[in-house]
């Protein structure tokens, strides 16, 4: 289980793949972070990702998927 403590606002989020997924606005809950929605990949809304996809966190969160999968499964606001 990733500690959740080490995910920070503003980390970016990328893919197993190395593709930005979005920016951390906040965790939600105990299992979920949310993204902001300034980002150009947001569309303006919200969105929200499983910390059950976070295989480790750096100076990046990183996922345990591409980045196009990441954001076709993730759940808008």
């Amino acid at each position: 289980m990733i500690a959740t403590t080490l995910i920070k606002q503003n980390m970016e989020v990328l893919g197993s793949d190395g593709v930005h997924v979005g920016v951390v606005d906040h965790l939600e809950g105990d299992n979920a972070i949310r993204l902001v929605k300034d980002d150009p990949e947001a569309c303006g809304e919200h969105h929200y990702i499983p910390l059950a996809w976070v295989v480790h966190v750096e100076m990046k969160v990183h996922l345990n998927q591409p980045g196009d999968r990441a954001k076709s499964r993730w759940a808008s606001q």
